[in-house]
């Protein structure tokens, strides 16, 4: 297992999640759907860059990192958080769909490694 790879992408993943997540609140759009729609996509696509980064070709090879970086998330957020808005934080469903996703979304990267390479016509 590379360690660097499972805590950098870790800190990057929770550091794009909490730039979108601060970005909408600065122009009040914390409370809506479309928030949660932005921050969920956000997730997605860094977890997605950040499984497509470690260049494995088994979905199996990519989730102990996926699971790592899931539990930093946790992590983080029991040490960020917590202090602010209790443990109840965690009994939020949206959180925990949040952190599957981030357990999940890289496991798809590694289809793009065994996609053929594209025929060049010139």
């Amino acid at each position: 297992m590379k360690y660097g790879a499972l805590l950098g992408w870790g800190i990057v993943i929770y550091a794009i999640a909490e730039l979108v997540s601060s970005a909408l609140i600065t122009y009040g759009l914390a409370a809506t759907l479309l928030a949660q729609c932005i921050t969920l996509v956000s997730l997605v696509v860094v977890s997605l860059i950040a499984g497509h980064a470690l260049t494995m070709h088994s979905w199996k090879d990519i989730l102990p990192y996926s699971l790592g970086w899931m539990c930093i998330l946790v992590a983080l957020d029991a040490l960020l958080y917590v202090p602010l808005a209790g443990w109840g934080l965690y009994a939020d469903s949206g959180m925990w769909f949040g952190y599957a996703l981030v357990a999940i979304a890289p496991l798809f990267a590694s289809t793009a490694h065994t996609l053929p390479e594209p025929h060049r016509v010139f």
